[in-house]
């Protein structure tokens, strides 16, 4: 079975452009003002606008569960649908993150893969970027209270990076629960993307990112043809017609650039390879010429470059959606476009159908985020040769939830009676990212 999760994650503003074209003003009618900008900008707005953003309209945009799910009550999947069914019934809330429909459960998975690969010699710091309603930082003290030697609960810090002031008060109410966590934890309510804001961390650490990629900006390229070079897609508010349409532009925009060097496009429209294959894909073009469309994931390279920065020893572990299904809109890594209106869901083929009222959620691609985390750590650089001689700076490792829980977690906490277990078997779309530093960092 798979699974369509929106991300519930309010990470407003973890992307953000020099200029804010966005005053309130342009709200008004429309997310888009006098003048053209970027998609990721575009995208940035239709979300997290402060008053006019799909996140911000919305009362109850992190859902939670007023108690954890008694799965092993539960006789299988039909009647934990039908408990589902039930739960959502008596909320407003579209969805619930996997944190917390399998609370405490899945944020223990995470807690035992933390301590297992931290270096417990020193004090545990952790950093939870999108930290929702503090439920996955509440499991991992909790865990680590039960399990780890006292020292290391008694010296650790959580820092929760959270932009929005409700959610950041919701925190501390949730790990408030347990007194001795609250001269541990803390909340910095801030822009994770903005450097400015961090500092410089020399020591290790960990940093939680759970269903935040999926809902960071991303940039959009078109080609023509499939040889025709690359143009940056803008979108614009025209006199002559009431609806948005997109504005060509020639390349210039340096994340842009960026992510095209990390995924090897090269600008003129090829991509680098043999001269063989490069004549016969001209001609193919011209008999049957296709456009195409490349999704960028400039949001998350931004936020990674800020980190790997700020934090230069941090371990990462993040989880997210690896693909999502029935995805109307064209190009690679597309994103699913869809809003909810009296209970019924409706999903969009287009991304401009996004004015503040329907959620915008990205697949995210595994392999390339593992290139731009490299990327950022300095070790990847395109077109060099990046042989065993520097080293890579980062040890990483993708896994299925599944495998994931699997390997860290207690799945059979999460598992109905006759057998069935919605944490390993309903998340067939989602996998976690690992990556730590090596020795080869300075």
């Amino acid at each position: 079975m798979t699974i369509r999760l929106a991300s519930s994650k309010l990470c407003s503003s973890l992307f953000s452009s020099k200029v804010n074209p966005f005053s309130a003003a342009y709200f008004s009618t429309h997310i888009v003002g006098e003048s053209p900008v970027l998609v990721r900008d575009f995208i940035h707005a239709a979300l997290y606008d402060p008053e006019h953003g799909y996140f911000s309209q919305r009362s109850g945009s992190v859902g939670v569960l007023d108690r954890s799910i008694k799965f092993n009550q539960l006789e299988g999947r039909k009647a934990y649908m039908k408990h589902l069914d039930t739960i959502y019934k008596q909320s407003d809330i579209s969805w619930f993150t996997p944190v917390e429909l399998f609370k405490p459960w899945y944020a223990h998975g995470i807690a035992e893969a933390i301590m297992r690969t931290a270096n417990l010699s020193v004090p545990l710091k952790i950093y939870e970027i999108g930290g929702g309603s503090g439920t996955c930082a509440k499991g991992v003290m909790d865990y680590i209270k039960l399990n780890a030697p006292s020292r290391v609960y008694e010296n650790m810090t959580y820092i929760s990076v959270e932009i929005s002031s409700s959610l950041a008060k919701k925190q501390l109410e949730t790990v408030g629960a347990v007194d001795s966590h609250l001269a541990k934890f803390r909340v910095e309510c801030r822009d994770a993307a903005d450097a400015n804001g961090w500092g410089l961390e020399q020591q290790p650490c960990w940093v939680i990112m759970l269903e935040v990629l999926d809902n960071l900006p991303h940039d959009l390229i078109y080609s023509k043809d499939q040889v025709s070079s690359w143009v940056e897609v803008w979108v614009e508010k025209r006199h002559d017609r009431s609806e948005l349409s997109e504005l060509y532009k020639p390349l210039e925009d340096p994340l842009i650039a960026s992510c095209m060097e990390i995924l090897n496009l090269a600008k003129d429209g090829t991509t680098r390879g043999s001269m063989a294959a490069s004549v016969a894909k001209s001609i193919w073009a011209k008999v049957f010429p296709r456009p195409r469309r490349c999704w960028l994931p400039t949001g998350c390279l931004k936020l990674l470059q800020v980190l790997h920065g700020a934090l230069p020893k941090m371990s990462l572990v993040a989880s997210d959606f690896s693909y999502l299904p029935d995805v109307r809109i064209p190009g690679e890594r597309a994103p699913l476009v869809a809003s909810k209106k009296d209970g019924n869901s409706s999903d969009h083929s287009s991304y401009l159908d996004a004015k503040g009222d329907a959620d915008i959620f990205f697949p995210t691609d595994f392999w390339l985020l593992e290139r731009i985390d490299h990327h950022c750590s300095g070790w990847l650089k395109p077109h060099e040769d990046n042989s065993s001689k520097k080293g890579k700076k980062r040890r990483t490792l993708t896994l299925d939830t599944s495998a994931f829980m699997e390997e860290f977690g207690l799945p059979s906490k999460t598992r109905t009676k006759d057998g069935y277990n919605p944490m390993l078997d309903d998340f067939k779309n989602t996998k976690f990212y690992l990556s730590v530093p090596t020795h080869n960092i300075k």
